[in-house]
């Protein structure tokens, strides 16, 4: 008995520490599973592997769990459109701004880009949004064109008049002055107020190595025998994502806001809008009868009467106005319309993908020297990624006729049609492209044309549907149109600090 007890205890003293050493070689994260060598110990040559990463979520934006959803239309399709039939796809969790990017918002662009590059004007006037979209040629708008952008009575409100190619330069300049912020707090990098002209902090050609800046109280040690610091590594997971406009699928899903119609795995109720229900009121007994969006609830009525004004805003309204829906985004529906990445095509959910569908134009890669420095930067000394035909996008024209008659809402007598007389488009044509099997005409479709979605201020409420969807030029730019930002949530979908 006492000889088969000590062989017992022999084995399963064997049995623990062959646990130990596979534990040691396998399942911990401070050793490599493949050499059994230490991470992060300069003495096995400093390979350096932080476990356990969760993604700081960025100012101003809220997280959004992805998941399956039908994408497309729920509300009868009025135009005959047939361009966003329903479909299921996944979107993967992301990260979206909680509102619409403010005028103050903008502003602080602008003032940085004056105040850094004051050899480069030309930057400045880039960025510019157009404040002549106000202008109409029957109404008195020019108090918006004077007032609406700079005005602290506006700072408040979402930004307009700016085109798709500016959304597209704010959200860089957000994403270098939010990871220069970071690397700041870190003690990494001292904050430094004198950049000028193209020595100032950009996220990509700081990991390029092309740009020093001061170095700070705390600089990132190397772990590397060799050296003694080091600049941050993408592979530190410090620096943030960057900012960017939300795809289509992206916008749609976060807009509807369908986790709060689920149990489990199961959808209780489809929306039409943004909120529960079918009407744009609000149902609930405390505040029943209220708008839901700023939107035209009939001819001529913008605002409803003096003493109750339907949904208080003559035009655009405070980017927080009315309630959020089930993410925490406000006015994903009305207020204004929203840019969104993708390239416009009549049939696009034809041929997207299942996961994380999107629709882009064609993939370009970074043009790097002998030395590995980038050879060609836009007028923000940003890398570029757009082909030689598309060098002219950056000297866009301004629209600044009255009625805007080449774009407007894509109805037939507001298309600008090359070699032919815009009153005689076929009043058949499809309100959207000029270009159908009866005419002669060809379509305004292109690699130019972007998606916008959300209904505006001056929209009625059909296009306040998150399925339904338009198209602009993406140069051009409207009174009723702004944007917000995204971020990709990298790791795991589920944000383990939200719970």
């Amino acid at each position: 008995m006492r000889l088969n007890t000590a062989v017992i205890l022999a084995v399963l003293a064997f049995s623990l520490v062959g646990l130990s050493s596979c534990s040691k070689s396998g399942g911990n994260k401070t050793v490599s599973s493949a050499t059994g060598w230490e991470y992060n110990n300069p003495d096995f040559g400093g390979f350096e592997y932080k476990s356990g990463y969760e993604q700081e979520t960025g100012p101003g934006l809220v997280f959004i769990e992805g998941g399956t959803f039908i994408m497309g239309r729920v509300e009868q399709d009025v135009l005959y459109e047939w361009n966003n039939a329903p479909r299921r796809v996944t979107v993967p969790s992301f990260y979206m701004d909680e509102s619409e990017v403010r005028n103050i918002d903008y502003l602080e662009y602008l003032f940085w880009i004056r105040r850094v590059y004051v050899d480069y004007p030309e930057v400045y006037r880039k960025a510019l949004p157009d404040t002549l979209v106000w202008r109409r040629p029957m109404a008195y708008n020019e108090p918006m064109v004077e007032n609406y952008l700079r005005h602290p009575a506006y700072a408040e409100y979402p930004v307009v008049g700016v085109s798709h190619i500016q959304a597209q330069d704010y959200c860089k300049w957000r994403t270098d002055r939010v990871n220069e912020m970071i690397l700041v707090d870190e003690g990494i990098l001292e904050f430094d107020v004198n950049q000028i002209g193209e020595n100032n902090f950009n996220t990509e050609a700081y990991l390029y190595g092309q740009y020093e800046g001061i170095q700070g109280k705390n600089p990132m040690e190397d772990l590397n025998p060799n050296n003694d610091t080091r600049r941050v590594r993408w592979d530190d997971g410090i620096l943030l994502p960057r900012y960017r406009l939300p795809t289509e699928a992206e916008w749609e899903y976060a807009a509807l806001g369908l986790i709060g119609n689920s149990y489990d795995e199961r959808m209780t109720d489809r929306r039409i809008y943004p909120w529960d229900g079918h009407i744009t009121r609000n149902a609930s007994k405390k505040e029943r009868g209220k708008m839901m969006a700023n939107f035209v609830r009939g001819t001529g009525d913008m605002m409803g009467m003096a003493g109750n004004l339907n949904d208080g805003g003559d035009i655009t309204v405070d980017v927080k106005s009315y309630y959020p829906n089930d993410y925490g985004l406000y006015c994903m529906a009305g207020n204004v319309n929203e840019w969104v990445a993708d390239v416009y095509r009549p049939l696009s959910f034809e041929d997207m993908d299942e996961f994380s569908p999107y629709r882009g134009n064609v993939f370009q890669q970074k043009v790097l020297d002998e030395e590995g420095y980038i050879v060609e930067k836009d007028s923000l000394g940003r890398i570029r990624y757009r082909t030689e035909e598309d060098k002219d996008i950056l000297n866009r024209k301004n629209y600044r006729t009255a009625d805007n008659r080449n774009y407007a809402d894509g109805d037939a007598t507001s298309n600008a049609v090359v070699g032919s007389d815009w009153n005689d488009v076929d009043a058949n044509t499809s309100s959207m492209y000029a270009g159908s099997p009866n005419s002669s005409l060809g379509s305004l479709v292109s690699d130019r044309s972007r998606v916008y979605k959300g209904g505006g201020w001056r929209d009625r409420a059909y296009w306040l549907a998150p399925g339904t969807r338009r198209y602009l030029d993406e140069r051009e730019s409207r009174d009723d149109l702004g944007f917000r930002c995204a971020m990709t949530r990298v790791g795991s979908p589920i944000n383990s600090k939200k719970k």
